[in-house]
């Protein structure tokens, strides 16, 4: 008796195989392009840049000092999309003691763009004295990859500002 089945073509499993390795290697190219894209495209830390500090009031009574400090402050987005801020603060700190906290109120700032902040603090200590002057920036970068992917960033600024009371007298 002759077999009435035909023989199976081998090119059935080998479109099969063709399939299974075309796709892993789109799933190799996509990945590759998204490492490269998120390489290039990370939201970096905004530049945080001392512009001023005065000492507009100043005055020295029963060897307690008592001054307005103010600071002048800009802070650049350098990426290509909007970084929004948010549980920010200026901080005076004397001897390790913080004298003085002003909150940045949560905002924007646009891609390329710098802003300006100003804090002025009322301050009283002893009479020769080193301030510590803090920025800290926390906030949320974005990538530009359907608005959803995004990125923590933060950013802190320190200086310490030795004044004495003969500098100023």
């Amino acid at each position: 008796m002759p077999n009435s089945q035909a023989p199976k073509s081998p090119s059935s499993g080998s479109n099969a195989a063709s399939c299974v390795v075309a796709t892993i290697f789109l799933i190799f190219v996509i990945i590759i392009v998204l490492i490269i894209f998120f390489s290039i495209f990370k939201p970096k830390n905004p530049e945080i840049s001392v512009n001023a500090v005065q000492l507009p009031v100043f005055s020295l009574v029963n060897g307690t000092v008592t001054f307005t400090f103010s600071q002048y402050v800009s802070v650049k987005n350098p990426n290509l999309e909007v970084f929004t801020h948010y549980d920010s603060s200026f901080q005076i700190l004397y001897a390790g003691v913080q004298v003085g906290v002003l909150f940045v109120p949560a905002g924007r700032i646009e891609a390329g763009r710098s802003q300006l902040f100003t804090a002025t603090f009322s301050v009283r200590i002893g009479p020769g004295m080193e301030i510590d002057s803090r920025l800290e920036m926390s906030g949320r970068g974005r990538v530009r990859l359907l608005h959803f992917f995004s990125h923590h960033v933060e950013a802190k600024s320190d200086g310490r500002i030795g004044i004495s009371v003969s500098d100023v007298l």
